[in-house]
């Protein structure tokens, strides 16, 4: 006669129960693989988070071009202009002026931040946000204004808290009125020192210097890189012959450090691949030596009226038991270890849903695969020669 599913499982369990060790060796077998897998998962997870910090703590991802040599003009507006006009898959040009060191003051609060003479659009290739005020506009340009956007690090410097839109503050050069305040970004491993920005046209206008030290590129998506980098030196090379044209990019050392972890996880992942395909050779082992214990009462049960599928069910059943006992069980086990290691080493960290049912169902697959062949055999068994052989 046919099992009802809460025969099935009731048998299921008592057939588990009967070889504790047996049962316990399984679930081992596919805890370890399990364990393997997740914590490879696990650690290509924390990497992605580092990596995101990185880039949400720096500026946006930009290419940055120098042209040096001996007799070589530097660029000006126009390249700008132009780089604007000639690239491709662009979001935003601009060029900036490192200002030699400067001391800022404001009523005896005193700091000595970067200050860069910037064209229009810095804001926009930096990435960095306003949090206050407004961002230099096109009349701040042609009239020359002593304006400044300083950052909210420089900010709390030399103001205490207090709204510094509409203040003067004084530079070594002249006084600048604070037009706005912006978020404070840092390069990779740097701490913040403050950043104060002025009109191009403004420090030209002071020092009678036009050039651009650096010309800024972003691309409108991240994958355009590489190409607009090559565009870029390309142009810049033409219009300057005879100079040197230097591109690099203000997060290659973070794309390093990401080619870096992908490759160690996916060396990994073969290990934990390898892992769980073990616990599942372990898994037909033990099913086939469980096979053969019980002949006698698969030949039995064929006898008076199991099916071919009470059968099989059974022992995939008993496989996807163990299967998803030893995958819970290494889940937990591994999220625990993986709060301890980030609280200690203060690394962001997000458990992702994903990835436990991603391991859950790994484990589940290979559980079941493991067993399906041996369970067949069983399945399709003569039940008179099972007893005779028993």
């Amino acid at each position: 006669m046919s099992l009802t599913t809460l025969d099935l499982i009731i048998l299921t369990s008592s057939s588990l129960r009967s070889n504790v060790l047996r049962s316990f060796l399984t679930t081992l077998g596919v805890f370890m693989g399990v364990a393997a897998v997740n914590a490879t998962l696990q650690v290509g997870s924390i990497s992605r988070a580092m990596l995101a910090k990185q880039l949400s703590e720096t500026e946006a991802p930009q290419i940055l071009l120098f042209v040096t040599g001996e007799q070589i003009k530097q660029p000006s507006e126009e390249e700008i202009e132009f780089l604007r006009q000639r690239l491709k898959g662009l979001q935003g040009v601009s060029g900036s002026s490192y200002v030699p060191s400067q001391k800022v003051s404001f009523y005896g609060q005193e700091a000595q931040p970067n200050v860069q003479a910037v064209t229009k659009d810095y804001l926009l290739t930096s990435g960095r946000k306003l949090k206050a005020g407004r961002a230099f506009s096109t009349a701040d340009f042609e009239n020359y204004r002593s304006v400044a956007v300083i950052d909210e690090f420089l900010s709390q410097q030399l103001f205490q808290g207090q709204n510094p839109i509409g203040k003067l503050i004084f530079t070594t050069a002249k006084p600048c009125l604070v037009v706005g305040v912006m978020e404070t970004k840092s390069g990779v491993d740097q701490k913040p020192t403050g950043v104060l920005l002025m009109p191009l046209s403004t420090y030209s206008a002071m020092t009678g210097k036009e050039a651009i030290n650096s010309i800024s590129v972003r691309p409108q998506h991240l994958e355009d890189m590489k190409n607009l980098k090559e565009q870029a030196e390309k142009i810049l090379k033409e219009r300057f012959p005879g100079g040197d044209v230097y591109a690099t990019s203000n997060v290659d050392s973070i794309f390093q450090q990401q080619e870096t972890l992908e490759l160690a996880t996916r060396g990994l992942t073969v290990v934990g691949i390898i892992a769980l395909l073990i616990g599942g050779v372990g898994i037909a082992n033990i099913t086939i030596a469980a096979i053969v214990e019980r002949t006698s009462e698969i030949g039995l049960r064929r006898a008076i009226g199991a099916t071919k599928i009470n059968i099989l069910s059974q022992f995939i059943l008993e496989a996807a038991i163990l299967s998803l006992v030893g995958g819970i069980a290494a889940i937990i086990t591994v999220y625990s270890l993986t709060l301890v290691v980030v609280d200690a080493f203060k690394l962001p960290y997000q458990f992702e849903s994903q990835t436990a049912v991603l391991s859950l169902g790994a484990a589940l697959l290979v559980g079941v695969g493991a067993c399906f062949l041996p369970a067949l055999r069983a399945s399709e068994l003569d039940p008179v020669k099972a007893l005779r052989e028993a």
